[in-house]
């Protein structure tokens, strides 16, 4: 146990820390600025770094593919000119001349491409890697406050956008840049004089470019947010269908899917507008351009000394820099679109993660010091206020009270799910914020009233995680005395058989079964019944208290119940209303109290006499 001063110091540092992490949640301590399209930009390229082999291959590919370009110019200049006056075997050149031609530029074309996509899906890979890893590693509070639909858009689409910007961006950079410096050289050097009048339209090209990357950035983050409302509301469909065909919800639910598509849809919309006036204009710039360039070209001063394939090069060589100009115009959309998600990733890779850190206990004995415990969420809601416990080790305490009085709040204390605002948490006397997450949480087995099962089989369900490595008769063993091993192995394949997702296979009480089976095989010091029992019918939960009652001997145990009969026999019982202990006692003490306790006993009672009666 440690000391008063002790328990004073970490106290108040407790408090500091609570203080700062209100400020950060409320932004007064994050006071960093978003970051620049620049800044996200660079910090993109840096997952791009690692393959700068492939970088360099594919930069071969597209200066290939740039030099043929040229070649098609100097083939067609040099097939005018056999034909007014060359030779029959330069005549016959031709078809082997376009064969190795194409077949140069499709070697050109294979190298760009392949090693540019190997580059932008390896980014897709690592990125998406590393928002689930970050995902693992955020508190509670960011998913409380993150609707999962939101989360998910950021890990599917989001990631995928970002592509745009690192990889494809720079694909059309690369190929049509190199393009456009390729055939302006053969220009310049086959006319420099012609040539500088496509220079004229540089600025008013950069002015629309300017103008669309402002509008693409604000269009491509309302399509994210769009796009996370569509998923949002997916996801909630899909878990929620039962409630939604039993209540004929349908019609509700498609006009909400039809609202949050059709904003969606707007919001494409806006960016095709946007580029279909764009490319155009800056297209009806490169033409004026090259038609004055024609205009001047075929001056006769200015032919007088030129065949008429170099006539016809220069010519097919000016056409062909449009197309490349186009795409070049058009990569601000995708560039914009990417930086976009890019923003939106970065911002939940920057997520405040859990503070893992601390010391590393062995077997604890399970002795619980609440102190002075208050917690208040965000929205100013008290969940507790001045809650003071003591549980010895052993020890098994019961939470009752009405819905909303912190009982849930009370035990997710403990595996630190949220935290204190005000106040200390003590387990064998040391400060629980001191412990590390992983040691803490290794000391306490939980029940939850809402079962969480996964698309696995029973085995993985039950040893799930770090239990992993349980042998086969461990894990038997917990499932017998959790009443779950009969109906496992009517299952078609026992232990081995796939329960679906959510375990929705399986009835209510079988899933409320595995769970604790699950907490039972983890055999932790301190264990949490969060209405451990509300899923089964009376002949189970009978048998379950029976096993529950067992495997808390020498732990020491808190229990949430909606039954009060079914804790009669409990150490101590805490009655909690709004936030606050008004009873506590044995349940012969506040029977004797006829306080609330004895109230909410007495009508519990009487419904279950009901209940019985009536089955």
């Amino acid at each position: 146990m440690t000391t008063t001063s002790t328990k004073d110091a970490a106290s108040t540092s407790k408090k500091s820390d609570q203080q700062a992490n209100q400020q950060l949640q409320s932004g007064v301590a994050n006071s960093q600025p978003e970051p620049t399209r620049t800044q996200t930009y660079i910090r993109l390229l840096k997952y791009v770094k690692p393959y700068w082999w492939a970088i360099l291959l594919t930069i071969l590919g597209f200066v290939i593919n740039s030099a043929t370009e040229i070649g098609i110019a100097k083939l067609i200049q040099f097939i005018t000119d056999a034909i007014n006056t060359g030779t029959q075997s330069q005549r016959n050149l031709f078809p082997f001349l376009i064969v190795v031609l194409f077949t140069i530029r499709g070697f050109g074309t294979f190298l760009g491409n392949y090693f540019s996509a190997l580059i932008s899906r390896n980014l897709v890979y690592q990125l998406r890697v590393e928002v689930f890893e970050k995902l693992l590693r955020l508190p509670n509070s960011f998913f409380l406050e993150n609707p999962s639909g939101t989360i998910s858009s950021k890990l599917i689409f989001d990631v995928e956008q970002v592509t745009a910007a690192s990889t494809d961006s720079l694909k059309t950079l690369l190929r049509d840049g190199l393009t456009v410096l390729a055939l302006l050289g053969y220009l310049m050097y086959s006319n420099w004089r012609l040539t500088l009048i496509l220079f004229l339209v540089l600025p008013p090209i950069l002015w629309l470019v300017q103008k669309a990357s402002k509008r693409y950035l604000n269009l491509s983050m309302g399509i994210q947010k769009t796009m996370g409302d569509v998923s949002h509301i997916t996801n909630e469909i899909i878990g929620g269908y039962q409630v939604v065909k039993n209540y004929g919800g349908q019609t509700y639910e498609q006009k909400r899917f039809e609202r949050a598509s059709l904003e969606n849809l707007k919001q494409g919309m806006k960016i095709v507008v946007t580029n279909s006036i764009n490319t155009p204009a800056v297209q009806l710039l490169m033409a004026s351009a090259l038609s004055i360039v024609i205009w001047l070209a075929l001056r006769p001063e200015v032919i007088a000394n030129t065949t008429a394939g170099e006539f016809i090069a220069y010519l097919t060589a000016a056409g062909l820099i449009s197309k490349p100009v186009r795409s070049l115009t058009d990569v601000n959309q995708k560039l914009q679109r990417g930086i976009a998600a890019g923003q939106s990733i970065f911002a939940l890779l920057d997520e405040l993660e859990e503070d893992a850190s601390g010391t590393i206990l062995e077997r604890v004995d399970g002795e619980i010091i609440f102190d002075n415990v208050a917690v208040q969420y965000p929205d100013g809601t008290i969940a507790l206020q001045d809650f003071s416990l003591t549980v010895k080790a052993g020890e098994t305490v019961a939470f009752v009270g009405k819905s909303g009085a912190g009982k849930t709040t009370l035990v997710n204390l403990l595996t630190r799910t949220l935290e204190p605002s005000q106040g200390c948490i003590y387990i064998d006397g040391v400060p629980i914020e001191n412990i590390s997450l992983t040691s803490l949480r290794s000391q306490v087995g939980m029940v939850n009233q809402q079962v969480v099962l996964f698309n696995d089989t029973v085995r993985h369900n039950i040893a799930y995680g770090d239990l992993a490595d349980k042998s086969e008769e461990q894990i038997i063993a917990a499932a017998k005395s959790a009443f779950a091993h009969d109906f496992i192995m009517q299952l078609p394949e026992g232990y081995n058989s796939s329960i679906g997702a959510e375990g929705l296979q399986l009835s209510g009480g079988q899933r409320q079964r595995l769970s604790i089976a699950r907490a039972l095989l983890k055999d932790a010091p301190i264990l949490i019944l969060d209405e451990a029992t509300s899923a089964l019918d009376n002949e189970s939960e009978y048998f379950i208290q029976q096993a529950l009652e067992n495997i808390m001997q020498d732990r020491t145990t808190l229990v949430i119940a909606h039954r009060l009969t079914t804790i009669e026999s409990a150490d101590k019982i805490v009655v909690l209303d709004k936030g606050r202990v008004i009873e506590m006692g044995t349940h012969d003490e506040l029977m004797a109290l006829s306080g609330q306790y004895a109230h909410m006993y007495d009508r519990d009672f009487a419904e279950q006499q009901m209940s019985n009666y009536g089955s």
